[in-house]
């Protein structure tokens, strides 16, 4: 090939190639601000009328309330971030983080060892010996019972997240609350963030 063909043929290419690289430098001036931007969710758990309405984290507001409630139940409990994470990864292991009125008996016919139905409610999926409806309903009340228990599990945190929540919770699978340690934490640190002044 002659050195004349070959500037012909750079030539047509050449608009191409600076099309492209204009493309590419257009595209990366729009993505690195946007990703850049995107700050941590940051909550105040105190405060959880501050919540945006939309949710954030890939959570519904009633979630994050439900969460926050958790972690403040925790905190005047005397749980530190550690415990924090445990009460959150039960009750998404539960209720996916919804007060609900119903459990596994309703979704899966799912019975107790001894054959009778399961009476799961609320946040934590407590069946009725954990107490009465009104308090497995309501969220604070139904979390401060899943930390009596924890607090009386001797050597808790020496055990690993799952296994000692499935001591508390008892529930058929004792790996079950493993894979929702990551959110966990993630909401855990999300709602210590600092409160508006």
């Amino acid at each position: 090939m002659s050195g004349r063909t070959k500037r012909r043929r750079a030539k047509r290419l050449l608009p191409g190639i600076l099309i492209g690289v204009l493309a590419f430098a257009a595209l990366l001036a729009v993505l690195i601000p946007m990703a850049s931007s995107r700050d941590p969710l940051s909550l105040c758990a105190a405060q959880p009328s501050t919540f945006p309405e939309s949710g954030g984290g890939g959570w519904d507001r009633e979630q994050l309330e439900n969460a926050a409630i958790i972690v403040t139940t925790a905190r005047d409990r005397g749980f530190e971030r550690d415990g924090q994470i445990l009460g959150i990864m039960a009750a998404i292991g539960e209720s996916s983080l919804h007060n609900i009125d119903y459990g596994d008996w309703e979704t899966s016919g799912v019975t107790n060892p001894d054959g009778s139905r399961t009476s799961s409610i609320g946040l934590f999926q407590q069946q009725d010996w954990w107490g009465s409806i009104e308090e497995r309903m309501d969220p604070a009340t139904s979390a401060g019972l899943f930390y009596a228990r924890l607090g009386r599990l001797a050597g808790w945190k020496d055990l690993e997240p799952t296994i000692a929540i499935h001591r508390v919770q008892i529930n058929a699978d004792p790996q079950h609350y493993a894979r929702f340690e990551g959110r966990a934490a993630e909401l855990v640190d999300a709602l210590s963030g600092p409160c508006p002044g």
